[in-house]
């Protein structure tokens, strides 16, 4: 049996669950803010919809970045 002095860097299948969730989430939440952010009628409301639709992009973006890469992200 080999033992490690540091944990190796693997994504196991409950870490590919965990990213499959938060993508989805992120995903839906992503696809209702576009589809929604044209009836917005306030400026201030709009701008900051946007803000945290881009955020949700981005939480999407890492997901696929760590699928692609492994666990060697930071």
């Amino acid at each position: 049996m080999k033992e490690y002095k540091k944990a190796p860097e693997i994504l196991t299948g409950k870490d590919l669950d965990y990213l499959k969730d938060i993508f989805g989430w992120s995903y839906n939440i992503y696809k209702i803010g576009n589809e929604n952010i044209q009836y917005i009628e306030d400026k201030e409301i709009s701008k900051f919809y946007l803000e945290c639709n881009n955020l949700f992009y981005e939480n999407m973006n890492t997901i696929l970045n760590i699928l692609e890469n492994g666990d060697n992200n930071e």
